[in-house]
C-alpha cells in the first residue's frame, strides 16, 4: 500500500521544466558565443590543414576548402616519424600518470585520512612548495640527475612523478575528506587497514577525481616542451612535442602541412577529454566540499 501510494504521488507530480527567461538566454547566448571564440581557432586549424599552400593565404580566407588536401596529413605523418615520436611519448607519459596517481593518493590519504602529530602543518609546507615553480627548481635538479647518470634517458621525466605533486595532492586530500568516515570506521572494525581501507573503499568512491589527476597528469606530460628539450640528447628519442618543433622549423611556410601536423597531435587530447569529460567535471566541482 504504502509503495503504490508513492509511486501514484510521483506520477501525479507534475515535470518541472526550466524557463526559458530572458536572463536565461542572455547567459545561454554569451555562453555560445564564448564556445565559438574558443574552438575558431581549432577549426581554422583543421581548415588549413586541407588546403594547398597558395589556398592557405589566400585573401579573403576560405574556412571550407572546395577541394579538400587530405594527402596532406599522411604527408606530415610521415615526415614527423609519428609512430616513433608517438611511442616515445607513451613510453614516459603511461608509466608518468601510474607514478602520479599512486603516489598522490597515498599521500593525500595520510593527510585526510589518518591522524599523526604534525600533519597540518607538513600539509602547510606541501602547498608552500607549490609557490616554487620549475624554473626555480630546474638546475639543482639537473645537476642531480646529471651526477646520477640520468641524463639523456627518460628517468627524469617518469621518476619524480613516483614522488608526488603538491597540487594533485590536495585535490585529492580535498575529495577524500568528502567521503563519509563511517565506511572507513567500519572497514577498520572489521580488520582492514589503511592500505586495504584505500583501495577497497577510498579509490572506488574517488574515480572522478582521480581520472581529473590522471587526466592532468596525461596532457601536461603529452604537450611538455621543456623538459624533454633539456634531458633527451638523442633525436630517436623525442616525443611528440619535439617532434611537431622540428617539423615546423624546417616547413617554416608550409602552412597546411604544419597544421595538419598539429591537429594529428592535438586530436588525441581532445577526443581523451570527451570520452572523460563527465569524470573530469565531477572531479572539479566535487573537490574542495570538506576542509
Amino acid at each position: 500500500m504504502r509503495t503504490a501510494a508513492v509511486a501514484s504521488a510521483v506520477q501525479i507530480r507534475p515535470h518541472r521544466r526550466r524557463r526559458l527567461t530572458p536572463s536565461r538566454l542572455v547567459v545561454y547566448g554569451v555562453l555560445m558565443v564564448l564556445a565559438a571564440l574558443f574552438a575558431a581557432p581549432f577549426l581554422w586549424m583543421i581548415s588549413t590543414s586541407l588546403k594547398t599552400g597558395p589556398a592557405a593565404i589566400a585573401t579573403p580566407p576560405v574556412w571550407i576548402p572546395a577541394d579538400p588536401v587530405w594527402s596532406n596529413y599522411p604527408t606530415a605523418l610521415a615526415k614527423i616519424n609519428f609512430p616513433v615520436a608517438l611511442r616515445n611519448t607513451l613510453f614516459y607519459a603511461i608509466p608518468s600518470v601510474v607514478g602520479t596517481v599512486g603516489s598522490c593518493c597515498l599521500v593525500a590519504y595520510g593527510f585526510s585520512r589518518v591522524k599523526w602529530p604534525g600533519r597540518d602543518i607538513v600539509f602547510v609546507i606541501l602547498l608552500a612548495t607549490m609557490m616554487l615553480n620549475d624554473q626555480v627548481t630546474f638546475i639543482p635538479l639537473y645537476i642531480i640527475y646529471s651526477k646520477l647518470g640520468w641524463v639523456g634517458t627518460y628517468l627524469p621525466l617518469i621518476i619524480p612523478t613516483f614522488l608526488g605533486n603538491p597540487f594533485f595532492i590536495f585535490l585529492l586530500r580535498q575529495f577524500f575528506l568528502g567521503i563519509p568516515t563511517e565506511l572507513s570506521d567500519a572497514a577498520r572494525i572489521d580488520g582492514a587497514n589503511d592500505l586495504r581501507i584505500l583501495l577497497r573503499i577510498i579509490v572506488p568512491l574517488s574515480w572522478p577525481a582521480i581520472i581529473t589527476v590522471a587526466l592532468f597528469t596525461f596532457i601536461d606530460k603529452w604537450t611538455d616542451f621543456f623538459k624533454p628539450l633539456i634531458y633527451l640528447r638523442d633525436p630517436a628519442l623525442q616525443p611528440l612535442s619535439l617532434a611537431i618543433q622540428t617539423f615546423q622549423s624546417a616547413h617554416k611556410t608550409d602552412w597546411p602541412l604544419s597544421m595538419a601536423a598539429s591537429v594529428a597531435i592535438t586530436a588525441p587530447l581532445v577526443v581523451l577529454y570527451f570520452f572523460a569529460q563527465r569524470k573530469f567535471i565531477e572531479g572539479i566541482t566535487l573537490t574542495g566540499v570538506k576542509g
